[in-house]
């Protein structure tokens, strides 16, 4: 099956580089890329529907000659890029893109201090996350050239990992010399036996794939802790379940989003 990168795309100061980043993946990988665009379309009020549907479709040719003069100045003209422009909202357009015959990775951009307030309350951004059956990689805005190399699995006993998520993330890597640590996050006096195994579990797992290891890390402080395993350098990644305390807790999701995505330049994925 082919793969494919879809980027969600809205013009703002995070769209070029996010497009870069993909670029440079995408050649390095072999995947095709979609340029995603949400038209705003702003009719009267008194426009009948003829008079809006007319109004749309203007607006949807005028974005998708700046989202094709925006790939033409950015990706090499080799690489094969579509695009889908419509004035729909995101949600049943992206399930209609991911139901084609592709292996699909979602890319979004993470813009920065004001927009991640937005991320906190239930952007369109989040709502995909949360809503999507489909990895999506949050890419921070300062970076613009793919290098992941270092992957930081977070694991929990109550989410099991979604494996064929993480496999189809790999998949989008092969070839490279990658090399994953999935650990824990221990709370205090927490039982560590059980996690354990299962962390080991998945480290024999996935080792005829990529170079694995495991690490449990105990302490009062999940927010230095985790700060602590993810150093920030620019070819490290972390990797997280969709439903995990990570996301669904509203002080881990700020800290992920602001201080390690934003802050730290550090691309997130969100597993299914």
């Amino acid at each position: 099956m082919r793969k494919r990168f879809i980027l969600l795309i809205d013009f703002s100061e995070s769209s070029a580089n996010l497009i870069r980043y993909a670029g440079d993946w995408a050649i390095k990988a072999d995947v095709e890329i979609l340029l995603v665009h949400r038209t705003t379309v702003r009719a009267p009020g008194l426009a009948d529907i003829e008079s809006r549907r007319q109004i749309a479709h203007h607006a949807n040719m005028e974005a998708l000659g700046e989202l094709r003069s925006l790939a033409r100045e950015i990706l090499p003209n080799d690489l094969k890029v579509s695009y889908s422009v419509s004035e729909e909202h995101l949600r049943p357009t992206l399930a209609h893109l991911l139901a084609q015959p592709f292996q699909d990775l979602v890319l979004v951009g993470v813009k920065g201090t004001g927009l991640v307030k937005k991320l906190m309350v239930g952007s369109v951004a989040l709502e995909l996350i949360d809503n999507t059956g489909n990895c999506v990689v949050a890419v921070p805005k300062d970076i613009h050239a793919f290098s992941q190399s270092t992957i930081h699995v977070s694991v929990t006993e109550k989410y099991p990992l979604n494996i064929l998520g993480l496999n189809n993330y790999l998949d989008f890597l092969e070839g490279r010399n990658v090399r994953i640590t999935f650990f824990h996050l221990a709370g205090p006096y927490e039982r560590t036996s059980g996690i354990k195994k299962y962390l080991k579990e998945l480290s024999d797992l996935f080792s005829h794939r990529v170079e694995t290891d495991f690490a449990v890390y105990e302490g009062a402080n999940p927010f230095q802790d985790i700060k602590r395993i993810v150093t920030n350098r620019a070819e490290e990644v972390l990797v997280v379940q969709r439903g995990t305390r990570l996301l669904t807790d509203q002080l881990f999701r700020k800290f992920l989003i602001n201080e390690l995505v934003y802050e730290g330049h550090i691309p997130l994925v969100v597993l299914p």
